[in-house]
């Protein structure tokens, strides 16, 4: 790519973060450079996390200069990094089309989860959820999701703080709306030649996207999470419009069709809301629309948002919904709730302030 500026042309480097082997094998015969250079490349950038062209040393001068002359590793450190009283932080990154994202690092003692954005904003604009009340503005590339990741690495490193355990993409946006760039940062995540991941190290997090559900199911072996958050399917409708085309019973139904034998996990996330979705009746429907499906339910408070007419859940009720389903053999927890004091917590995750301005 690139541009013009008082009759000079301006060459616009692309990013090689976010390409996968194949695609970096494609661009060293573009620039008559040897196959094998491309394996060198995704080492030096997936595995020595470098930040310049130059810094790989393997490669020869020439083909460093012709690289460097229209492409650049890519990496952005964050703009903003906002820490909360109980460790965690979250960060604000620039994307390539001048749009911004949030983060969130989550350290529990020797763990430590990433929770990572996959669009800008959200198109399904869940009642409950800070991310939709901005709209969508655009769906990451793979170099803007790995970004969080490689970035992030490189701050932790810095701060000797607790490495990265997990990933999840719970962040920002339905990841499976944006499926082409997801599936590449899984590849990436994954494979031998990027940051050779184990698959159980990372989670999905979608409303259920059926058709693209399936091919996620098929083209990879991460964890999904699907979010539920009410078994009656007008509440849902009410509180998700995804639930128009994604009907939770038919999400379930799939599931239960597909082979679990293997170590995958399915969770379903369900967001609890006073005196709306956590009386006996909600966990006498939940019991039996998940009967028969090996999962387990993961219950996360909700956190009061403006204009939403939605009230917070008391911990008794919360523990009462989870004793019950655990009795019922659906094995259930409660996610502690982090970050709350710096806007980082499930579902109040936002830039519309920074974009605005």
């Amino acid at each position: 790519m690139y541009a013009v500026f008082n009759d000079y042309i301006l060459i616009m480097k692309q990013p090689l973060l976010g390409k996968t082997l194949s695609e970096l094998q494609d661009l060293c015969l573009q620039l008559s450079m040897p196959k094998f250079t491309a394996k060198q490349i995704a080492q030096w950038i997936y595995v020595k996390h470098v930040h310049t062209i130059d810094e790989m040393t393997n490669l020869s001068k020439g083909n460093r200069e012709k690289l460097d002359l229209l492409y650049c590793v890519g990496c952005s450190e964050p703009i903003e990094v906002n820490r909360s009283i109980d460790g965690t932080i979250k960060f604000l990154f620039p994307t390539e089309d001048e749009k911004f994202i949030e983060t969130v690092y989550i350290p529990d003692g020797d763990r430590a989860t990433l929770c990572i954005s996959s669009q800008v904003g959200c198109k399904m604009n869940c009642l409950f959820c800070q991310t939709g009340k901005q709209g969508w503005n655009g769906n990451l590339s793979t170099r803007d999701i790995l970004n969080q990741v490689y970035s992030v690495d490189q701050f932790l490193m810095e701060e000797k703080k607790t490495a990265l355990t997990n990933v999840v993409y719970m962040g920002q946006g339905e990841p499976l709306d944006n499926m082409d760039n997801v599936m590449k940062s899984l590849e990436i995540l994954t494979s031998d030649y990027g940051w050779a991941w184990s698959p159980k190290r990372i989670t999905l997090s979608t409303v259920g996207l059926k058709k693209n559900l399936q091919r996620y199911l098929e083209e990879c072996e991460c964890h999904l999470a699907i979010s539920l958050h009410t078994p009656i399917h007008e509440q849902r409708l009410q509180l998700m419009p995804a639930e128009k085309q994604f009907a939770i019973h038919d999400i379930v139904e799939f599931l239960k069709g597909y082979d679990w034998s293997h170590q995958r996990r399915v969770t379903f996330e369900y967001t609890m809301f006073g005196g709306t979705n956590d009386t006996p009746l909600h966990s006498r429907e939940l019991v039996k629309l998940l009967s028969g499906l090996e999962c387990r339910v993961n219950l996360i408070r909700w956190h009061k948002i403006p204009d939403v007419p939605l009230k917070e859940v008391e911990n008794r009720s919360m523990e009462s919904f989870r004793d019950y389903l655990n009795n019922h053999g659906i094995t259930t927890t409660i996610r502690a709730s982090r970050g709350q004091d710096i806007w980082a917590a499930c579902g109040l995750l936002s830039t519309r302030k920074q974009m605005e301005q």
